[in-house]
């Protein structure tokens, strides 16, 4: 198994500028999660923003993560789920992803959740399986440290206010979701798909964020579908890096048996014909 790295150790690479790939989970499946943590990839982030998973499955997916040795993130419902931060963590995952982050007080909010006081207000608590390892002390001492806050950069808003965010303290990461930005901006509208992803726009936007993430040493992060742009990116000083997610590698994989089984049926003279797809 490859070496478990500490939460500190973990961002320290990541600011050095060693990529860590990982996958958004959506599927509210402790066996994927068990299964993705075993499959190479650095970090599964579970997503309950846009998963069904409650709080039961989320404890048993964050279990099974653990055991494959990945890091492990929880994308929460925003600034103010003081309930689902303080859930995820207290289940063991390594950090959370605070999403629909607009300004400043905003972020102040979601990493207040996230940290111990004096430093934040989140409720100290024992036993719980974050405590196992280390015991209280040992996991509330060494939190400040290991625990990744990221929030999501996805509005015209979180842009404009991103010089004052990114200085927040308690912030480790900015994750670029290119996707909400480019609705918030207005640019599925005005671009034909998928013009809008390489837009002079969506461009000066994520300058504008690489350029306050490097001012406060803050990791860069975002969302890709696969592997087209990931070099584009590594470039740019991206580094914690999500290929898609798993109910997208689904899709992807089974579409291109699919498609190889409809090839080699048409070359046998036999007639077989694959169903519509979600993405072909």
């Amino acid at each position: 198994m490859s070496e478990v790295l500490s939460g500190a150790e973990f961002k320290k690479r990541l600011r050095e500028g060693t990529p860590m790939l990982g996958l958004f989970v959506n599927s509210h499946s402790p066996t994927v999660a068990e299964q993705l943590a075993h499959s190479g990839y650095d970090w599964l982030l579970v997503d309950t923003q846009h998963g069904p998973m409650g709080y039961e499955t989320l404890s048993a997916m964050l279990a099974g993560i653990a055991s494959g040795g990945a890091k492990s993130l929880v994308r929460v419902g925003g600034y103010q789920d003081r309930p689902g931060i303080q859930q995820a963590l207290d289940m063991g995952a390594d950090g959370v992803l605070i999403p629909y982050i607009n300004n400043a007080d905003e972020a102040k909010q979601g990493v207040s959740c996230a940290r111990y006081p004096t430093a934040g207000t989140r409720s100290v608590y024992f036993p719980q399986r974050s405590m196992n390892k280390a015991g209280l002390l040992g996991y509330a001492g060494g939190a400040p440290a290991n625990t990744i806050v990221a929030l999501q950069v996805e509005t015209a808003d979180c842009i404009k206010n991103i010089d004052s965010i990114a200085a927040v303290p308690g912030v480790d990461l900015l994750f670029l979701g290119q996707n909400d930005l480019c609705m918030s901006m207005g640019l599925f509208e005005k671009y034909k798909f998928p013009d809008m992803y390489t837009s002079p726009e969506l461009g000066d936007a994520t300058n504008k964020l690489i350029a306050a993430a490097r001012k406060n040493n803050v990791i860069l992060g975002l969302f890709l579908f696969g592997t087209a742009r990931v070099g584009e990116f590594l470039d740019k000083g991206f580094t914690f890096i999500s290929l898609g997610n798993d109910l997208h590698h689904v899709l992807t994989q089974t579409g291109a048996y699919v498609n190889d089984v409809e090839r080699i049926a048409k070359e046998k003279g036999k007639t077989w014909t694959r169903r519509a797809t979600a993405l072909f």
